[in-house]
């Protein structure tokens, strides 16, 4: 498989000039909050959600200042999120660094977050970007009732398979149709276009999380039961379907696991045998299958080319990476 360099070569230039303008758009006269955008910058991870609206932007119509805008505010909603997240789950680390509210605590983490999603919204009001910051609110908003429908749920143990999906159309794949929207939009793309690259973003955000849940019954590096979601009380589909596959005493037995044992790591390594007995990643990988194919067949009602091509392979790339 490609790596994100290699998929990355049509748009290098712009998200280099993006990176710059990113940068640009956090500063803040306050010397501690200007330290803290610098940690958050510095950190930046692989770039794929721009890339999603240049790609999305570049299939449509082409990349101008606006398309640079709508990235721009993708990430800076998006990491006020995160920030935010950090706090509510108590996580002291983000890709394998401290998180904001580690370093300086929750009530700093929330205010940066804060002050995030208001450089955001001045940068689309400030520049008449409407339709841009209606599109990434929109995300917001579901990623946030996501968010509250899972918590809601994992309380009372009883997640079907249509609330899972619930789940993560609003809590990841809101965010990629976000991306491929604004992009969309950006380039002065019609209606109907634009909303056909959200449901290729959806599409393919519900596929990246059925495929990041099934990491979950492997192993760590060191041969441990990762099991993280058990951990939290997760229910995902691999396990949804083992559950709805089994004897009412194995389910009842199995849930009660996740419930009371879910830091014994024998008694994940058992829910984690049970659910590969069952055929759980199986049939997960059957279903984000079905989600990738219809984004491939949305993508292909527009024309070949760099565009085309390089949204083919971080389709890809997202969907069938191995950690």
């Amino acid at each position: 498989m490609l790596n994100i360099n290699e998929i990355k070569k049509p748009i290098a230039a712009e998200i280099d000039v993006f990176e710059e303008k990113f940068k640009t758009s956090m500063q803040s006269s306050v010397p501690l909050l200007d330290r803290i955008t610098h940690y958050i910058v510095k950190r930046k991870g692989k770039q794929i959600r721009p890339m999603f609206v240049f790609f999305s932007a570049s299939i449509c119509g082409g990349i101008n200042e606006s398309t640079h805008r709508g990235a721009a505010l993708v990430e800076l909603l998006h990491t006020a999120t995160l920030v935010h997240d950090d706090v509510v789950d108590n996580s002291y680390q983000r890709r394998g660094f401290f998180s904001i509210n580690a370093l300086w605590k929750n009530k700093i983490a929330v205010l940066v977050g804060d002050y995030l999603l208001s450089k955001g919204l001045l940068l689309s009001i400030n520049n008449g970007d409407f339709n841009l910051l209606k599109i990434v609110s929109e995300a917001v908003k579901q990623m946030s009732e996501g968010e509250l429908l899972q918590i809601e749920k994992v309380r009372r143990m009883d997640i079907s398979e249509a609330v899972y999906y619930e789940v993560i159309r609003q809590k990841t794949a809101s965010l990629i149709a976000s991306c491929c929207a604004c992009g969309a939009a950006s380039a002065g793309a019609s209606d109907e276009v634009v909303e056909k690259m959200r449901l290729f973003g959806e599409n393919i955000g519900i596929a990246f999380q059925i495929k990041d849940d099934m990491f979950d019954f492997g192993t760590d590096d060191v041969g441990k039961p990762l099991g993280i979601d058990i951990k939290e009380k997760k229910v995902t589909l691999p396990l949804i379907y083992a559950l709805n596959n089994s004897t009412t005493g194995d389910k009842k037995r199995m849930i009660g696991l996740v419930k009371n044992h879910n830091d014994d790591p024998k008694k994940i390594a058992e829910i984690i045998a049970f659910v590969k007995q069952k055929g759980g990643l199986e049939y997960s990988e059957i279903q984000m299958k079905k989600y990738q194919e219809t984004a491939f067949a949305i993508l292909d009602t527009f024309p070949a080319g760099d565009a085309r091509t390089g949204l083919e392979q971080l389709v890809r790339f997202t969907t069938e990476r191995n950690k």
